[in-house]
């Protein structure tokens, strides 16, 4: 049934005749007529009889005209709730990496609780690939994944992805190792050429990353262990387990000493994705907005990523594990 013919019918019922139901809706008596009689051909029952020169509603059409009066209040609800000017409102489900999800999300969670009481945001803990995994399969509304430089996800039309932060990576090492001073990422590797290293146990970012560049320093990194903790990564560093990528710009744990990688550098590239044409729903587009002015007062100056990610040049896997 079209809302159209509800109305037509819910008019009559209030006016009283065809011709001022075509005067108010500015048509025909003739598609008045024509409305009504598609719409009792729709239900399998009769909504008018003749009442004199005039007709009057059935039964059926009685009960019809309340079912319509509820359905066209909540079509036009509806149409509030996701015009482009209305309040956000609504269930918003996110997924995403941990460190972004307790560093940038949930700041801004506590601020739409207050501000958009009417917002309710879920939170799911998932690397990309299984973020993005689940916004393709719509179990979520955005995915805050990462990639690096390194290793960039492939692009993906479906989606769209806003770049939000960029932050440098170094190499985890023993406190006991000397900073040996400048050297390019390559020769920062070639000096543990023999050791262990730690890989990310839920995606494959930082192992492309650390392949990478054992390769350009001439030899094959020997991934032995695995964690999508940061602090269990530190730990395993210090229970001299092996090395492993970590942020630069968190502080590392004692007995740690980070070593800069340079020329080149390794960097975290964060996104928010969201499917395509999905983007301008209220709710979707204040938390983008707020993510993105988060991510610019957090990380100011020229560490922005560029515009790569899924749907453009896209993300796929980033080590972010938990802190």
């Amino acid at each position: 049934m079209e809302t159209r013919r509800l109305q037509v019918l819910v008019e009559l019922a209030r006016l009283g005749s065809m011709r001022a139901v075509a005067d108010t809706l500015r048509t025909t008596t003739s598609t008045v007529s024509q409305q009504i009689a598609t719409l009792a051909r729709e239900t399998g029952a009769p909504l008018v009889e003749p009442h004199g020169r005039r007709v009057r509603l059935t039964p059926a059409g009685r009960r019809l005209v309340e079912h319509a009066t509820v359905i066209l209040a909540a079509v036009e609800a509806a149409q509030r709730d996701l015009s482009a000017d209305a309040e956000p409102s609504g269930t918003l489900r996110v997924a995403g990496f941990a460190t972004g999800l307790r560093a940038h999300l949930l700041p801004i969670v506590a601020t739409l609780a207050e501000e958009h009481p009417r917002l309710h945001v879920l939170v799911r803990e998932h690397e990309p690939a299984e973020a993005l995994a689940l916004l393709a399969e719509d179990e979520v509304d955005l995915a805050l994944v990462y990639d690096y430089n390194l290793a960039p996800a492939a692009p993906d039309p479906a989606v769209k992805a806003v770049p939000l932060w960029t932050a440098a990576w170094g190499l985890g090492v023993p406190a006991s190792e000397s900073d040996a001073g400048p050297a390019t990422s390559a020769e920062v590797f070639a000096r543990f050429r023999s050791a262990d290293w730690i890989g990310n146990s839920r995606n494959t970012a930082d192992e492309t990353v650390i392949r990478t560049l054992s390769s350009m320093a001439g030899f094959s990194a020997r991934l032995t262990h695995r964690s999508d903790s940061l602090d269990l990564v530190e730990s395993m560093i210090v229970a001299g387990l092996g090395v492993g990528l970590l942020p630069a710009d968190r502080p590392t744990a004692p007995g740690v000493r980070l070593l800069p990688l340079t020329n080149p550098e390794v960097s975290l590239r964060a996104y928010a994705v969201t499917r395509r044409g999905r983007s301008d729903w209220p709710p979707l587009a204040l938390l983008a907005d707020l993510l993105r002015r988060r991510a610019r007062d957090d990380h100011p100056g020229p560490r922005r990523p560029r515009s790569t990610g899924p749907g453009s040049q896209g993300p796929g896997d980033r080590p972010a594990p938990e802190q």
